[in-house]
């Protein structure tokens, strides 16, 4: 399995907006110039993140978007799967074998884990410390 840019830049824009802690509107140029993104991908991203009901659009000299729920409510598990859709760990064809079908349900019964228990807020949080969460 391997998350592309849409789920990494995703991931990067949701966790600009957690640590907006006024929770003002932040625009995508803002967010493309600190991170070093193209800014025309990152509108590309925008629209699933408002489809999907994790962002809103504020219009205006000072609009930007917001995160519509509090960043403890969203979880890095929300953002990847309404980016990258259902994750894989390998095709079904090569799932056949029963034997190394459950070491693969295992191994993506983990990642699930590990991407449903770590809010928007963890995230953010590390980001602040110092330390960039990598996926």
């Amino acid at each position: 399995m391997k998350i592309s840019t849409k789920g990494r830049y995703g991931l990067t824009i949701m966790i600009a907006l957690a640590r907006e802690t006024d929770n003002k509107p932040l625009s995508l140029k803002k967010i493309a110039a600190r991170h070093e993104l193209p800014e025309h991908y990152l509108e590309q991203l925008i629209g699933p993140l408002r489809n999907g009901g994790l962002v809103k659009s504020v219009r205006g000299a000072y609009g930007g978007y917001q995160l519509v729920k509090p960043p403890e409510e969203v979880t890095a598990g929300e953002i990847i799967r309404l980016l990258e859709g259902p994750l894989a760990i390998v095709e079904e064809s090569e799932a056949d074998d029963a034997v190394k079908r459950k070491l693969w349900d295992k191994i993506k019964e983990a990642i699930d884990t590990v991407l449903d228990e770590t809010t928007l807020a963890d995230l953010a949080e590390e980001e602040s410390d110092g330390y960039m969460f990598y996926i």
